[in-house]
């Protein structure tokens, strides 16, 4: 089953518990949260005591994405205010195997992210102490920007690799995903969207959920097609 996870970055802030409300109603399967230092990336959004605060205003997952400096340090707090998954770049982390030990050690589920440079070759060691990896296709930092076309073969190329090695490891895709490139994304092997200015950027998110769910799952990926 294709997965839709709502971005908030591109939502009111002044108005994030009724934006994640209104997803919700609308089929959303989990609430992507990118978390930004102003180092790693060039952005600052949000901390703990935000995700703690919006954990109140719903029970679907908070799919956690840091995009941070020193990510081990913040992890036990985000996992305390309501993390259920929590992925961290391979470019921040130069114990990657140990911090992926960490995250694991809440029982939550852990991701590895990666740039839209940065080879899969950088998963070969990790890849089986995973539950997703989050492609970029965008590099990160901002929301709404163009979708970069060759992120198309390096998910397929991923799911190849997932399959020869018998893992069960979801891909999630992350940057310019709209419902132009639906389809595409999910042929290809994606299984979890995340989506924002294509679902926050409407004047119905609710709506918008239901249109991407709709279009994934009319287009979802044969797993023999892929080999």
């Amino acid at each position: 089953m294709i997965q839709i996870a709502p971005s908030i970055l591109a939502a009111d802030f002044a108005r994030l518990a009724e934006a994640i409300q209104m997803v919700e109603a609308g089929g959303a399967d989990v609430i992507h949260v990118d978390v930004m230092d102003g180092h790693f990336v060039p952005n600052i959004t949000m901390g703990p005591p935000v995700v703690a605060s919006l954990r109140k205003a719903t029970t679907l997952p908070f799919d956690v994405h840091l995009m941070i400096e020193e990510p081990d340090d913040y992890i036990p707090a985000f996992v305390e205010a309501g993390a259920s998954w929590i992925s961290v770049h391979v470019e921040a982390c130069p114990h990657l195997d140990r911090t992926i030990e960490l995250i694991r050690s809440f029982e939550i589920s852990a991701g590895v992210v990666l740039n839209p440079a940065t080879p899969l070759s950088s998963l070969d060691e990790v890849l089986r102490l995973v539950d997703y990896v989050l492609v970029m296709t965008v590099n990160p930092g901002f929301g709404g920007q163009k979708f970069i076309p060759y992120s198309l073969e390096k998910i397929q190329r991923l799911r190849k690799v997932i399959q020869h090695k018998r893992v069960p490891v979801k891909i999630e895709v992350d940057g310019g995903v709209g419902f132009d490139n639906v389809a595409s994304l999910v042929q290809n092997g994606a299984e979890i969207l995340v989506a924002g200015s294509q679902i926050f950027g409407t004047e119905d998110p609710a709506a918008a959920v239901r249109q991407f769910k709709e279009l994934a799952e009319r287009h979802a990926f044969d797993p023999q097609a892929i080999v």
